[in-house]
């Protein structure tokens, strides 16, 4: 069996102001780098074979936090959606700005897209394709994936054959697990955060 234990980094300050942050590299703020020592105290006791992360800011401050000094992969196809013209933007500037498109966007993130942004499908390819080499790498292991909402949501949404992104997508610091046995991926463990409580 083959075990992915995914870790969405924590909060950063864009995140508090509800700012789009895909490719943009920001990183955690206090409240991120406190819930990323909480999520290390519950992992304390946990074994991986390998860790792997995405190459942005935020994902590396989480999972140094976590992981202290042991070694990580840092893995380009693991960082989160470019949102195009959303990055940096607010709610409601965004409502203000292009309403229509990002309206079209919330209702049908696979048929609509945002400008300049990586279309979903895009995404998901990338994402799975990411995801799939590191099985690949590991059968039978148990390895840990510090990435983004983003990358967890649309890997999920893959596997449940969903078209629900907005509701796939984990709270930051959150540990989603996902099994293989014979090739067939379930599943374990979505969203949890009850080390945060």
């Amino acid at each position: 069996m083959t075990r992915l234990v995914f870790i969405r980094h924590g909060i950063t300050v864009w995140n508090a102001q509800r700012r789009y942050c895909g490719h943009k590299d920001v990183a955690l703020s206090r409240e991120g780098a406190r819930q990323a020592a909480k999520l290390a105290g519950s992992l304390k006791t946990a074994e991986f074979d390998k860790i792997y992360c995405s190459d942005r800011k935020r994902a590396v401050q989480t999972c140094r936090i976590i992981f202290e000094q042991a070694k990580f992969i840092k893995v380009k196809g693991l960082k989160e959606i470019n949102f195009g013209v959303l990055e940096g933007m607010k709610h409601k500037d965004i409502m203000l700005k292009y309403p229509d498109v990002y309206e079209r966007w919330l209702e049908d993130p696979y048929k609509n897209h945002i400008p300049k942004a990586e279309k979903m499908k895009v995404f998901k390819k990338r994402v799975e394709g990411a995801v799939k080499r590191i099985i690949r790498s590991n059968r039978g292991k148990t390895v840990a994936i510090v990435c983004h909402g983003g990358v967890i949501g649309v890997f999920v949404c893959g596997i449940l054959k969903s078209g629900n992104f907005w509701g796939r997508i984990p709270s930051a610091a959150s540990v989603t697990v996902v099994e293989y046995k014979k090739g067939k991926a379930r599943i374990k463990k979505f969203n949890d955060t009850a080390h945060l409580r």
